[in-house]
């Protein structure tokens, strides 16, 4: 795999895995929460915001494990510090953006 595509790769999955835990109230896309009984009048559950922080912690790391794949098959692995580590968390939390706006900020109508 060509390192530019393997970049762009790790960038798309990012920005989806960043965004997943603000836009569905599935844990990681496919657990669902347990429901309350239909029909009762209580709404369903949704997730709550530590979850869904937890959520994007652990996909941090999922796509950072997916990342550092792919830099091994394409060449050397380079040695990461804490620098790097800040970077690309602060990374993914801008990434983590639009999601947290679509749930949180965005005016509710109706």
């Amino acid at each position: 795999m060509d390192s530019s595509l393997a970049s762009w790769l790790v960038v798309a999955i990012a920005l989806a895995a960043a965004n997943l835990p603000f836009l569905t109230e599935r844990v990681f896309g496919f657990i669902p929460l347990k429901s309350n009984t239909a029909g009762d009048g209580i709404p369903p559950r949704t997730k709550s915001f530590p979850l869904r922080l937890l959520e994007l912690i652990v996909l941090y790391f999922v796509v950072g494990f997916l990342a550092r794949t792919l830099e091994s098959r394409i060449g050397g692995v380079f040695a990461q510090n804490w620098e790097f580590y800040a970077v690309t968390g602060c990374l993914f939390l801008v990434l983590a953006f639009p999601g947290f706006v679509l749930r949180y900020l965005r005016k509710k109508r109706g």
